[in-house]
């Protein structure tokens, strides 16, 4: 509403501007334009007024009785200024008058006449003391001979003819004025269109997102500026909406995964305490609280290693180390549980050594969790491969087991935090459903890329690749 009200307040002044300009454009430009022209058409009347009164016929025949000769001779060069041309005697009088016909014996007298008042201002505007009955420019020139003034020249061109040059000046002034308006008036058009109007509604969009509604799409479609930033605050949002979404499911997840084992604890302490499992059976319930307990800190560890992950507070280590040697000492830590399953681990190792350049510490966890979920979801009296293989400069890990599988649906979905496959499936209810996570995190931190290869009742092999080294 305020921006609304600003807008109606520009449009007003502008508008406004656009009218005082006009009138100072008419009332300015005409004055200065009449101001130019009687200075310019002035200067020029007296240099011809003054060549007039140089001119030897000029000079012989204002003291002759006869004046004929001058008259033809000044009414040559009127027609051609489109001026009326006198001369005035010493007396003040008109004598000959391109305009008038004057007789040789009444000349026409002026009383007020006074060459001296005019003073440097060669030029005056009027009715020149009531000759004429509208405005006149008049010039007057001194007619000299031997030292002597004998009379002047008087020029006189009509002020009509001056407007209307000026008029036409004017007139130009006035288009070019508008003129320039429109395409100031369209350019603030274009502006408001293609650069108000889409900031108006990024600025809305701001003010939503600050409010917490995330939905809210920016309805700005262009290929500009404009149109960038408003899909980058669009794909902010949506970033920032699946991350809030995210977050509400983790921290449910969490919840839960927390609740359930803290329950049981409880229940089976508080249950031995007053004395409702009897002592000689204590043992068993004790074991399952262990159960609970070890859970609750694969739980938090495994916590503890993606948030260093998320907030990149884990700085990697990045330097050359023997994957086949890495491999070895990961899978010597599965001995135990291997031979009370029966599970053979086959090493499929390319060559003695191959060396790679990544974090081992973060690899020996990738290869830990491929490994535990491997025998976690393998049957009794099965095999587990692990093979690394050398192709086009890089290094390929495979971890490969031969057990459940893992169902076509859910395939895209093991990767996702907290996600665990029907716990039926496995040997293992210790599972957090964040082991694929890390692996994922860890492997997509080193740039690399990971795979997997499933099928029900068949197995599941992972594959992810390292960086070769020498």
């Amino acid at each position: 509403m305020k921006q609304h009200h600003l807008s109606t307040k520009f449009l007003v002044f502008y508008i406004f501007i656009g009218v005082f300009g006009f009138f100072l454009v008419t009332l300015g430009g005409s004055y200065m334009v009449e101001r130019h022209f009687e200075h310019s058409l002035s200067a020029a009347l007296y240099t011809e007024a003054h060549n007039i009164a140089s001119n030897e016929a000029v000079k012989n025949n204002i003291s002759s009785a006869t004046v004929d000769s001058l008259q033809e001779h000044l009414s040559a060069i009127a027609d051609f200024q489109d001026a009326g041309l006198g001369i005035i005697n010493n007396n003040g009088e008109i004598i000959v008058s391109t305009r008038k016909n004057i007789a040789i014996d009444e000349p026409i007298p002026f009383d007020e006449f006074d060459a001296a008042k005019w003073g440097s201002n060669y030029y005056q505007v009027g009715k020149f003391y009531g000759y004429f009955d509208t405005d006149q420019l008049s010039v007057i020139a001194p007619i000299t001979s031997d030292m002597t003034t004998k009379g002047y020249v008087a020029i006189h061109y009509a002020m009509t003819n001056l407007y209307q040059s000026r008029s036409s000046i004017l007139f130009i002034m006035q288009f070019i004025f508008l003129i320039c308006y429109a395409a100031t008036s369209l350019l603030l058009w274009v502006y408001s269109h293609y650069i108000r109007k889409p900031l108006t509604k990024i600025m809305k969009g701001a003010s939503e997102y600050a409010g917490g509604n995330l939905e809210y799409k920016i309805d700005v479609v262009s290929e500009d500026e404009m149109g960038y930033l408003a899909n980058t605050l669009n794909y902010m949002s949506d970033e920032l909406n699946k991350n809030g979404e995210y977050q509400r499911k983790f921290i449910a997840n969490v919840s839960h995964d927390f609740r359930s084992p803290l329950t049981s604890i409880k229940g089976y302490v508080n249950a031995m305490l007053d004395g409702t499992i009897p002592y000689e059976m204590q043992e068993r319930y004790l074991k399952i609280i262990a159960f609970e307990s070890e859970r609750l800190e694969k739980l938090t560890r495994s916590l503890l290693t993606l948030n260093e992950l998320d907030m990149k507070k884990r700085m990697m280590h990045i330097h050359r180390f023997d994957i086949n040697d890495t491999i070895k000492n990961t899978a010597a830590t599965f001995e135990g549980i291997c031979t009370n399953r029966q599970i053979r681990l086959e090493l499929l190792l390319s060559g003695h050594e191959l060396y790679v350049k990544a974090d081992m510490e973060q690899i020996q966890q990738v290869l830990y969790n491929l490994l535990d979920n491997a025998i976690k979801f393998s049957n009794d009296n099965s095999s587990i491969q692990i093979e690394t293989t050398v192709k086009n400069g890089k290094v390929f890990v495979s971890v490969k087991d031969h057990g459940t599988g893992i169902p076509k649906e859910s395939l895209n979905k093991i990767w996702d935090r907290f996600y665990k496959i029907d716990a039926s499936r496995g040997k293992d209810r210790k599972g957090t459903g964040l082991g694929l996570s890390i692996v994922k995190e860890i492997i997509n931190a080193h740039n690399q890329n990971i795979d997997v290869i499933s099928t029900e009742g068949v197995g599941t092999e992972f594959i992810f690749t390292l960086e070769k080294t020498k």
